[in-house]
């Protein structure tokens, strides 16, 4: 089972998931999520940050960042694939519609089953001014 499971998780399709986010698609990032899927936010009250729990909230969440930028995309630094999770480390890059301009280091642990995300957990660096 768990040869099986590492199959799925392959470096071709964390290039899916990642060209994707930086499609700035909703549609497309969708296709890669699990209906179930759980998304842990890196800032939140929770020790797991803010959770996001199915399709329509995920949507919601990952729709909202791509309408309030006027661009968002993540350098991918460093991928490890484990069985059925993936460490995948970015760069990510925003700008703001109002020219406001953000750059810092992110990790995403991501699970899957049948090639689809089941959990995205996040962290990123807090950069102070």
């Amino acid at each position: 089972m768990k040869g099986e499971i590492a199959e799925q998780v392959t470096p071709t399709l964390l290039e899916k998931v990642g060209q994707a986010f930086n499609s700035n698609d909703i549609d497309a990032v969708m296709e890669c999520f699990a209906p179930d899927a759980i998304f842990d936010h890196a800032s939140g009250l929770e020790t797991y940050g803010t959770r996001f729990e199915g399709h329509e909230a995920l949507k919601m969440v990952f729709g909202e960042l791509f309408e309030s930028v006027q661009s968002v995309s993540w350098e991918t630094v460093d991928e490890r694939i484990c069985g059925d999770k993936a460490y995948c480390e970015y760069i990510r890059r925003v700008t703001f519609h109002d020219g406001e301009y953000q750059e810092f280091l992110s990790v995403d642990i991501l699970t899957f089953k049948a090639g689809l995300i089941t959990h995205k957990n996040t962290y990123y660096k807090n950069r102070t001014h």
